[in-house]
């Protein structure tokens, strides 16, 4: 096996090397086991993550994710090399999760606050409360949102979507999302001020 060859099937591959990537994509589009499982090795922690954002439980993101990587081999072939190999799979985690949702799109009439927000409509965010906890804690209250809420602050804060990009993805209006930003911003911050209440 050539050093191209035995690095691909590490499980530390650089995908960042194009002649790797480009090995990589041809042997999975020829339906190569051993490269589609050093692939899904090596991006199965950071595409969980992703794909546990925007699920409601553990076993709905294994779902997601097994979804996700279906549609990776089934598309890899239209991978472009002209970008990131990484973010073009990341996409396809985050497309997935949004069909995820619109399949349930009752789901997005929940409106499930823990106050009223026009009881805060007028405080100023205070991005200190955001930087008082772990990241893990983070994740732990972004779950806990709504899942209105939770897709839209996902896909803006964390997947860098704009406005309009999300109202479109989701169904909704630009207004909808930034209203639904806007109550998951306070919500969060409720959340994180009860915890480190608690914690004192």
């Amino acid at each position: 096996m050539n050093n191209l060859a035995s690095s691909i099937h590490k499980v530390s591959m650089d995908l960042s090397d194009k002649d790797v990537v480009k090995k990589l994509v041809d042997a999975c589009a020829e339906g190569d086991e051993k490269y589609q499982r050093a692939l899904f090795k090596q991006l199965y922690g950071k595409m969980m993550h992703i794909c546990y954002r925007y699920a409601n439980r553990p076993e709905d993101a294994k779902d997601l994710l097994q979804d996700g990587f279906i549609k990776v081999f089934d598309r890899i072939e239209s991978f472009n090399f002209k970008g990131s190999f990484e973010g073009w799979v990341r996409r396809i985690m985050v497309n997935t999760a949004i069909d995820y949702y619109r399949k349930g799109k009752n789901k997005f009439a929940i409106s499930e606050t823990l106050v009223d927000a026009s009881q805060i409509a007028d405080e100023e965010d205070d991005e200190n409360v955001f930087e008082a906890i772990s990241a893990q804690d983070m994740l732990d209250c972004v779950q806990q949102l709504s899942p209105a809420y939770k897709a839209v602050f996902n896909l803006y804060v964390m997947d860098d979507y704009t406005h309009a990009e999300i109202a479109e993805k989701l169904e909704i209006s630009i207004g909808t999302s930034k209203s639904n930003l806007s109550k998951a911003k306070r919500n969060l911050k409720l959340m994180i001020t009860e915890k480190i209440k608690n914690a004192k």
